[in-house]
C-alpha cells in the first residue's frame, strides 16, 4: 500500500468522476489523493463521498479548486495528474502541463478507448469537435430513426453532476417532475428536456456503470449524448462527430474534440445553411487531410420560432445558450440568427443591465455583446438571470436555449421561443448507417 502512486485528478463534475471510477476506484495501484475542479462554478469544497468512492476511501475524496494545484502537488508529492476535463485549446493543455510539470509531477491524458465501458446493446455515440456544434439536434434527429425502424432508443446523456453526488449517481428521466426531482440546473435541463418532449428516456448520473446497467434493461439501441467535445463513456457501434462551420480550424485546434474527429467513422458538418461557404470548404479539406476514410454528412440546422410577427420590426432581447457562449467560445447562437432572418428591428445590448454573475459573466468573456447568456447554475444564479432579463427594456424576448425557459423563471414580458432541428442535405446516410447496424 505504501508504493501506491499519488495522483490528482483535474476536473470539472464529469470525465474526472467517469475516469475514477472506470481506471481507479478499486485499483490498489494508485491513491488518489484529490479531485481539482474548475469550468463549473461553486463545484470545489465539495467531497466526492465514500458511498461513490469504494472501499480504498473510507472518507471520500475532497475536490480543491484547481488554482490550488501546483501547491498540491508540492505539499501531497503527488507522482502524477490525470487531466481529465473537455473543450479547451491545445495551447491551453499544454500550459497546464507545463505547471504541473514545473510543480513536480507528472501529466497524463488517459488514452479514451480505455476509458470506455462495453454494452452489451448497439451504442451510437454522438460527439463534437466544440461545444455547440449540435449534437444534440443529432441524436434527436438518430432517436427518431431508430423509433421508425420499430426499436427502442435511450439516450444516456454526458454527465452534469453539479448537486448532491450521491443523489445524483444514476438518474433518469421521463416526466418534467424528474427534473424537479433531481434539482437540475438549468444547463441539466437544456439537455435533457428536448428528449423528453419527444418520449425518449434519458439517463444521466455519476456512476455510468451502474446508469449503462439500469439503461440496457429497456433500451434496444443506446444513443450516447455527449457533453462538450469529450469522447464517449461506451464503446460506440456507429462513432459520430459533429462538427462547426462557423468555427473552422477550431476541428484540429481543441481538445479532444480533434481525438473524436480522428476516432469518428461518420463525420457530420451542421449548420450549413448559415455558414460561409468558404469556411464549410475548410472543415472539408480537415476531414479530408485527418480522416478521409470517414462518412461526410451535410447537415443544416434551420431554427423556427413560434410567432414571426413578435419578431419583424421589434426590439428583442437574445437569449442564448450559456455554456455555447462561454468556454464554446461562439459569439452568437439559434437566438441571433432566428432575430436576423425574422427582421428584427434591434438586437438589445443587455450588459447595461446585467446583475450579479450574469454581469461577472459578461466581463469573463468580453466576446459577448448583443445577447443574453442563459446561466443557471443554481438558485441564486436563475434569480440574476430572471432580474437581467426583467431590467432589459425589450419588446420581445427570444429564447434561443434548447430549454423552454419559461418553465423554469416568470418572464413578464412577450416571449418567443426558437427550435432547431438537423436536416440533411442531399441523399440522406444517417438512416442507411443506423439500419445497417440494427
Amino acid at each position: 500500500m505504501a508504493d501506491r502512486k499519488r495522483i490528482i485528478i483535474m476536473g470539472a463534475a464529469g470525465r474526472d468522476f467517469h475516469n475514477f471510477n472506470v481506471c481507479f476506484r478499486d485499483n490498489h495501484a494508485y491513491d488518489v489523493i484529490a479531485f481539482t475542479a474548475t469550468q463549473i462554478p461553486n463545484i470545489e469544497g465539495r467531497q466526492y463521498p465514500p458511498s461513490l468512492s469504494g472501499k480504498l476511501y473510507p472518507n471520500g475524496i475532497p475536490i480543491e479548486p484547481e488554482e490550488e494545484l501546483p501547491s498540491l502537488i508540492k505539499f501531497h508529492a503527488i507522482d502524477e495528474v490525470i487531466f481529465s476535463y473537455s473543450d479547451v485549446s491545445h495551447e491551453y493543455v499544454m500550459h497546464k502541463a507545463c505547471m504541473v510539470n514545473a510543480a513536480g509531477a507528472a501529466f497524463t491524458l488517459l488514452d479514451p478507448k480505455k476509458t470506455m465501458l462495453k454494452s452489451c446493446k448497439p451504442v451510437i455515440a454522438v460527439c463534437a469537435v466544440r461545444t455547440g456544434c449540435g449534437k444534440s439536434p443529432v441524436s434527436r434527429k438518430i432517436c427518431e430513426i431508430i423509433k421508425g425502424l420499430g426499436k427502442k432508443p435511450v439516450v444516456i446523456r454526458h454527465p452534469m453532476p453539479y448537486g448532491e453526488l450521491v443523489k445524483q449517481r444514476l438518474q433518469r428521466f421521463t416526466t418534467y417532475d424528474d427534473f424537479r426531482k433531481y434539482e437540475c440546473t438549468i444547463e441539466e435541463i437544456e439537455e435533457y428536456e428536448p428528449h423528453v418532449e419527444q418520449n425518449t428516456t434519458v439517463y444521466a448520473g455519476v456512476d455510468y456503470k451502474e446508469i449503462l446497467e439500469a439503461a440496457e434493461k429497456e433500451a434496444d439501441v443506446l444513443v450516447w449524448d455527449g457533453g462538450n467535445n469529450d469522447t464517449p463513456f461506451y464503446v460506440p457501434d456507429i462513432y459520430i462527430t459533429v462538427t462547426d462551420p462557423h468555427r473552422p480550424g477550431h476541428e484540429c485546434s481543441y481538445y479532444p474534440g480533434e481525438t473524436n474527429l480522428l476516432l469518428a467513422d461518420t463525420i457530420i458538418i451542421s449548420k450549413e445553411n448559415t455558414a460561409m461557404p468558404e469556411n464549410i470548404r475548410r472543415v472539408k479539406d480537415t476531414i479530408q487531410k485527418t480522416n478521409p476514410g470517414a462518412t461526410v454528412i451535410d447537415a443544416a440546422m434551420p431554427v423556427t420560432v413560434e410567432d414571426a410577427a413578435l419578431i419583424k420590426g421589434k426590439r428583442v432581447l437574445v437569449i442564448e445558450d450559456g455554456p455555447t457562449l462561454t468556454h464554446g467560445g461562439m459569439s452568437f447562437g439559434a437566438g441571433v440568427l432566428a432575430a436576423q432572418q425574422y427582421g428584427a428591428s434591434e438586437i438589445i445590448d443587455p450588459r447595461p443591465y446585467a446583475v450579479g454573475s450574469i454581469l461577472e459573466t459578461y466581463m469573463k468573456y468580453p466576446h459577448l455583446e448583443n445577447l443574453l447568456p442563459a446561466m443557471g447554475y443554481g438558485h441564486k444564479q436563475i434569480e440574476e438571470l430572471t432580474e437581467s432579463i426583467d431590467r432589459t427594456p425589450c419588446d420581445t424576448v427570444l429564447i434561443g436555449t434548447p430549454i423552454d425557459l419559461r418553465k423554469i423563471i416568470r418572464i413578464e414580458k412577450p416571449t418567443n421561443r426558437v427550435r432547431y432541428n438537423m436536416q440533411e442535405m442531399g441523399e440522406p446516410q444517417l438512416e442507411k448507417l443506423v439500419r445497417a447496424k440494427l
